[in-house]
């Protein structure tokens, strides 16, 4: 993980070298390799996210079993602690300075092209939405803090999370600067985030109570769910992670060593999360812990994904690093595409619980994404290669 990838490239006729044609696809990887353990957990964590929403719509799985498909988000956030926090502890890891205008612009142009897109979609194409009303004004969305006092069952209420990842990326560089020149910090601050999430979630989850027990769900959507002041865990383990393997690589030695024994504590964690939120109320205790522990038990897979003594970095599943190519303009667009697939299903009177629409509802998301990417996303990325490219010991999937 920590050395340098070395590109893959195929002889012509000739004997000259050039890039082999997956790298059309995703400019990212045109200097470096994938990482099929990290593309594994990006396309699981896209894949639940849509299976999650797309019930929502009335496309709902036997057992309900899909309304886990949440926690998605909260893989995606470890993914993004990890590989965001890598880029920028790796200079600082070197004593290098931290190019933060090499790292917004590559943020800006990784982020801001599709996502615009879809908002410019929702705004001036009303009758398009999921919904009639939309979630946020305008200037929240373009200031990205939609995720604030926002409340569910609205017009692109999923970006919240998108939010909550530009706030992440924005405080985060100066964060790491201030830890690099005063070290004790690197234990404090990470504490005091995690902890302190803990005493305001329970702080807020006594506020809203509810008419008869438990939490407010109203409360709990917008004072806990939604707002990044109460989401941070993931993104602070996934942080730790990669501070742990720039600076510290005899412990991330360790944790690559005991990855074979992570992965049952990581999915009973998950579990034990989930377990709490399950009931006919929303209880104190859910409210309070099911977002640590699940983000906890997220890191370990994060680190089963990495280690080569499991297969999961070494074995490529077939499809996994097309849909993680795929997952930012999937996540944008889904519920768009479930709208649309909706009222092709009442059309035709197809029962929103079959196999073919469950099917046709997937297909149709991930067509979608596939377009947007190549459209808008792709090219993007591509200006990004030629403008900002990282550097060349970067081996960060993101």
């Amino acid at each position: 993980m920590a050395e340098p990838a070395t590109p893959r490239r195929s002889k012509t006729r000739r004997g000259e070298l050039e890039m082999p044609l997956r790298l059309a696809v995703d400019p990212r990887f045109q200097d470096r390799e994938r990482q099929p353990g990290l593309d594994l957990l990006r396309a699981l964590a896209i894949i639940v996210v849509v299976i999650y929403h797309a019930a929502l719509f009335g496309f709902k799985l036997p057992g309900r079993v899909d309304r886990f498909g949440w926690i998605g988000v909260d893989l995606f956030f470890v993914l993004s602690g990890y590989l965001i926090g890598g880029q920028l502890l790796a200079p600082l890891a070197r004593d290098q300075r931290i190019n933060l205008g090499r790292f917004f612009a590559r943020r800006a142009l990784r982020i801001m092209p599709a996502y615009f897109a879809v908002l410019v979609i929702y705004f001036l194409l009303p009758s398009w939405r999921e919904y009639p009303e939309m979630s946020q004004p305008l200037w929240k969305f373009l200031l990205s803090i939609q995720n604030v006092a926002l409340h569910g069952g609205t017009a692109f209420s999923h970006a919240w999370s998108l939010a909550v990842e530009d706030q992440f990326y924005l405080c985060l560089p100066f964060i790491l600067l201030f830890v690099n020149r005063w070290p004790r910090s690197a234990i404090i601050i990470p504490c005091v985030i995690v902890f302190g999430g803990i005493l305001l979630r329970t702080f807020l989850a006594w506020q809203n109570p509810a008419a008869d027990f438990g939490v407010s769900f109203r409360g709990f959507q917008a004072w806990i769910y939604y707002p990044t002041w109460t989401r941070l865990d993931p993104l602070v383990f996934g942080v730790a992670l990669a501070a742990i393997e720039k600076f510290r690589p005899q412990w991330w030695k360790g944790l690559m060593n005991c990855a074979r024994w992570l992965w049952l504590p990581g999915v009973a964690l998950i579990a034990f999360g989930l377990y709490l939120g399950e009931g006919d109320y929303l209880s104190v205790a859910a409210c309070i812990w099911q977002f640590p522990l699940i983000a906890l038990g997220m890191a370990a897979l994060l680190i089963c994904a990495l280690s080569p003594r499991l297969p999961f970095r070494r074995v490529a599943i077939p499809g996994a690093a097309f849909i993680a190519s795929i997952a930012y303009s999937a996540y944008l667009i889904q519920k768009l595409v479930m709208h649309v697939v909706v009222q092709f299903c009442f059309e035709h009177s197809i029962a929103l619980t079959s196999v073919s629409a469950l099917v046709l509802v997937e297909i149709c998301v991930y067509a979608a994404a596939t377009l947007l990417f190549l459209v808008i996303e792709r090219p993007f990325l591509q200006l990004r290669h030629r403008l900002a490219p990282r550097r060349a010991n970067f081996t960060l999937n993101k």
